[in-house]
């Protein structure tokens, strides 16, 4: 899809279809709709009085225009955004989400969008470009039949009066961010067969080398020398070997020394079956997404490679299958973690946090100062935050007030769980020093509880992305499937961290 801006009227646009935001129980009799009311011969007065459309949000009504001569576009799409109050960038983009998805579905071709969201011209078109493109995501990959082949060739961005180099810069960081989340949904969206750690180490190799970034790739011979027991302890069942996947960018003049490392950490288990604690056979086959961790690591990287900030970031994925066989870790099985700590495996299901306490502990020997893991870790998160919020905890409370902050702005939602002190006695072990579950209270708790006694020395925190990274439900503005949660909200803390490192606020 082409995308584009322009500072023009919408009136002059060359496209087929206009798609324009109208706020809850907006009036058609003055400002903004009482002109476009005039331009259509009365239509959207109409529509809007014989309440077809109150403004609530993804409510859509579509119109065709015949014959009319003052609007180069001979079809409206007409989108409730609700409260004018409550009206933000993340709203925006779900606006141009739900517009871009339903002309599809209509064969239109060619787009224009009046978000009609006030600010600065390159936050506003980058936000409605982003929503432009998750809409476009579909599940059908593999299909051959049925299959979802309608396009939109050309999408441009209307911001009346916008200064033109905001108005591009905005459209090219929304374009990037847009295809940058679509990859990670594009991974988690692969049949386990299709995306083994060796496959997920190729598709990471290809990012590195399209977007100018390092990569490294530690085989298991590597992670046997570093001491990785724990990280080793999950691959035992599988016939495919595990892989570490490190990606880095490092800008021009690049000072670690002074400006510190920031890390993401990902689980990349491209497979879970639960091993010897084998999961219930219902559903198993959406375990083929349990390394969506991993592939928001790969997708906010694709993204910082285009974007390029003043800071530098690390990438570190962990990937193996979990699956059981006669080589299998058992429940019992004591394992020697990188750092030294033993752990007690007590359920071998209970092994992102085995793979991802490794791969912190390597993040820091590289020399991370902060660290973001994000994993779907815990059943546990979905009875407590449900498919809405994602779960943050940490030991920087000034990190996680960042990443919700950031969060915000790109219409992500965290919550905040507490990790006291006492939450550890759960993941005390009687033969080695900590185990890796806590019983079943505080499941979400205990397991970033674990993962502390990893990130001692750094400014940490833990986003269980199990609840929020696969939608059951499709969205008017997105598709069912996976979601690509905290992609963008990891580019923001970037892009906030690189502010204040060259001296704004």
């Amino acid at each position: 899809m082409h995308v584009e801006g322009s500072n023009g009227s919408y009136l002059d646009i060359g496209v087929q279809a206009l798609a324009i935001a109208v706020f809850k129980d907006e009036k058609a009799d003055d400002g903004f709709l009482m002109d476009l009311d005039k331009v259509t011969g009365g239509v959207v007065k109409s529509v809007i009085e014989s309440e077809e459309l109150k403004g609530k949000e993804a409510e859509t009504v579509y119109l065709h225009l015949v014959g009319n001569s003052e609007i180069k576009a001979q079809r409206i799409l007409l989108v409730g955004v609700g409260e004018r109050e409550e009206y933000t960038a993340a709203q925006a983009s779900q606006m141009a989400g739900t517009a871009v998805r339903a002309l599809r579905g209509k064969s239109v071709k060619s787009i224009a969008i009046v978000s009609r969201l006030e600010g600065k011209a390159d936050e506003v078109s980058a936000a409605v470009v982003e929503g432009s493109f998750l809409a476009l995501f579909e599940l059908d990959k593999y299909r051959t039949a049925d299959k979802e082949e309608r396009e939109i060739e050309r999408l441009v961005v209307v911001i009346d009066g916008a200064d033109e180099g905001d108005l591009k810069r905005g459209v090219e960081r929304g374009r990037i961010i847009g295809e940058s989340v679509n990859v990670t949904r594009d991974l988690a969206n692969e049949p386990g067969a299709y995306m083994t750690p060796t496959i997920m180490a190729e598709r990471a190799r290809e990012v590195a080398t399209e977007f100018n970034l390092s990569i490294d790739v530690l085989d298991e011979a590597r992670m046997e020398q570093e001491g990785m027991g724990s990280l080793l302890s999950v691959t035992r069942g599988s016939e495919e070997p595990a892989k570490l996947i490190v990606l880095k960018y490092t800008p021009p003049n690049a000072d670690e020394a002074k400006n510190g490392l920031l890390a993401f950490v990902g689980k990349g288990v491209t497979f879970d079956s639960g091993g010897i604690s084998l999961k219930p056979g219902e559903s198993m086959e959406l375990m083929k997404y349990d390394m969506t961790g991993g592939a928001t690591v790969i997708g906010a990287m694709r993204a910082i490679g285009q974007l390029k900030p003043s800071i530098p970031v690390l990438g570190v994925i962990p990937c193996t299958e979990n699956l059981p066989s006669g080589k299998a870790t058992k429940p019992g099985d004591v394992v020697r973690a990188m750092t030294g700590k033993t752990i007690e495996v007590i359920n071998t299901d209970a092994e992102g946090r085995l793979i991802l306490a490794d791969a912190i502990a390597y993040a820091k020997k590289l020399g991370a100062t902060k660290i973001i893991d994000m994993a779907t870790l815990t059943g546990a998160v979905s009875v407590a935050l449900g498919d809405v919020n994602t779960a943050v905890l940490g030991t920087d409370q000034e990190l996680i007030d960042e990443l919700i902050a950031a969060g915000k702005e790109a219409g992500e939602k965290f919550w905040q769980l507490p990790l006291d002190k006492e939450y550890s006695k759960q993941i005390k072990s009687d033969i080695a020093d900590i185990k890796n579950v806590g019983g079943r209270r505080a499941g979400t708790i205990t397991a970033a509880a674990f993962l502390k006694e990893f990130a001692d020395g750094v400014s940490w925190a833990h986003l269980d992305i199990a609840g929020t990274a696969w939608g059951d439900e499709a969205k008017p503005y997105r598709s069912k499937g996976p979601t690509g949660v905290a992609v963008r909200t990891l580019i923001r803390i970037v892009t906030r961290a690189a502010l204040k490192c060259d001296g704004g606020s």
